[in-house]
């Protein structure tokens, strides 16, 4: 077996007809992830728990599970029994949850095999990885699948260089304003950010109940499909006929993008056109302003109401001023004391003021126009998506720097929009880059609720765009 070309689906049909054992798939998974611990893309690695669950598959198992005998990994702010949950963060290090979140339960009874919880930016305020609470390696940081002296990108760092590096084909991250979508596609793996409220949201440290969701990472859109079968039900999607897809772009999503990005997404769209799809120029005015008033307001906000309900759950006795003293990372320490605990915003020229009345007419009048501007440029232009680099550059340098207010911005220029209106988004690998030979992804956002026909688009262009080469 080609472990390096693995998929959930392909290893599914092979444990169904016995070709390999859940134990050979764990053990070698085991043994992958051991080998690249410079990664950092592990916190807790539970190799005699998974190694268990696959022996008990092995003997007694259910072959017709979906996932029934196949490792995965869940980020570690998904609560998972009996394993560490620490969301990154060094003060939630030693709380060890009793049951699984909803969305982990799914997997687990579909069968799926947890090998581990991955490193995560600390508390999931951040695109970069760059975390220096946690390291398995010599430095800081998750690192890039194939460029450790990269980012891996974030918050969603370690699932996404699991399954860029091959050592598992799906996995679960979370999505607040890009945080599955950034690292798949750095990693050259493929994600959905489902519509908020299609995944059960209990049981995961938070950031903002508005904008928060689980969403799958895996090798492939078809195992994404798997992994959103799994969790929200419903058959098998089908591919969809590109000859009936409309596709909008929008050049306010396309600024800020390196060579290498650029030159990939308009092949991309040349390749996409030649399968039949209808691509068209569209206009969305006013996209960056809703954006801009929905954006921090609601996420820096919520996360101190929302962390607080979640402290209250772990049962720690742990108050948010005490979690945010041993905050380890220089930039979510300075999130957190400047912003989050004291409940204020910055205005244009650096002054904190209370943040009640701006979340209030974020929530009110800012978010309802970001997404009627969503659902009038849909319904215009008779589309099923609009599509755009997921990121704007491939992979940076990982270190403290990455992890910049303007590095922030600048990653999440394209995926934040739709999270914060809470419409769904598939990121789907396209290519290596000419001169970085790094991955580079295209992002498809579609209306709320269409989740199923974005991933059967998704399924469909698999075909057209291939799967990337893995890392040498």
């Amino acid at each position: 077996m080609d472990f390096d070309q693995l998929t959930l689906s392909q290893a599914v049909a092979d444990l169904r007809a016995g070709k390999v054992t859940s134990t050979a798939l764990t053990t070698e998974a085991l043994n992958r992830a051991k080998a690249r611990a410079e990664l950092n893309a592990f916190v807790t690695l539970d190799e005699a728990g998974a190694l268990k669950a696959a022996a008990a598959f092995d003997a007694t198992g259910d072959r017709t599970k979906p996932l029934g005998g196949v490792p995965i990994v869940i980020k570690d702010n998904i609560e998972v029994a009996g394993l560490p949950c620490s969301a990154g963060t060094p003060a939630l290090k030693d709380y060890v949850p009793k049951a699984d979140a909803p969305v982990v339960a799914k997997l687990r009874a579909a069968g799926a095999v947890i090998i581990g919880k991955t490193s995560m930016h600390e508390l999931a305020f951040g695109i970069s990885g760059y975390n220096t609470a946690f390291k398995t390696g010599a430095e800081f940081g998750v690192r890039n699948a194939y460029d450790r002296t990269l980012i891996a990108g974030g918050s969603s760092s370690g699932t996404g260089a699991a399954l860029g590096a091959r050592i598992v084909a799906g996995g679960l991250g979370t999505d607040t304003g890009g945080s599955v979508r950034v690292p798949a596609a750095l990693n050259g793996c493929a994600a959905l950010r489902p519509t908020v409220g299609r995944y059960p949201q209990e049981g995961i440290a938070p950031i903002s109940h508005t904008r928060d969701t689980a969403g799958p990472m895996a090798a492939t859109m078809t195992d994404v499909a798997l992994l959103d079968r799994v969790i929200a039900g419903g058959d098998t999607i089908a591919p969809a006929d590109l000859k009936q897809v409309r596709i909008g772009i929008a050049k306010a999503m396309l600024i800020n993008l390196d060579a290498d990005t650029e030159a990939a997404f308009e092949a991309a769209v040349t390749q996409m056109k030649a399968g039949g799809i209808v691509v068209v120029e569209i206009e969305m005015p006013q996209l960056a302003e809703f954006n801009g008033q929905v954006s921090f307001p609601v996420a820096l906000y919520e996360a101190y109401f929302d962390l607080v309900a979640y402290l209250k759950h772990t049962g720690t006795g742990l108050t948010i001023e005490a979690l945010a003293e041993e905050i380890s990372s220089a930039d979510v320490k300075g999130t957190y004391d400047g912003l989050v605990i004291p409940r204020k915003l910055p205005t244009p020229d650096g002054t904190l003021v209370d943040a009640k009345p701006i979340y209030d007419a974020a929530i009110k009048t800012a978010r309802p126009a970001l997404q009627a501007l969503y659902a009038k440029t849909f319904a215009n232009n008779r589309l099923d998506a609009v599509a755009f680099p997921t990121t704007p550059r491939v992979a940076i340098a990982s270190n403290p720097e990455s992890s910049s207010l303007e590095n922030f911005g600048l990653f999440i220029q394209n995926t934040d929009p739709g999270s914060n209106a809470g419409i769904p988004g598939v990121q789907i690998p396209i290519a290596l880059g000419a001169t970085s030979k790094l991955p580079v992804g295209l992002e498809l956002d579609g209306p709320a609720g269409s989740d199923r026909r974005l991933l059967a688009i998704g399924v469909a262009l698999e075909s057209v765009f291939g799967r990337l080469p893995p890392p040498r």
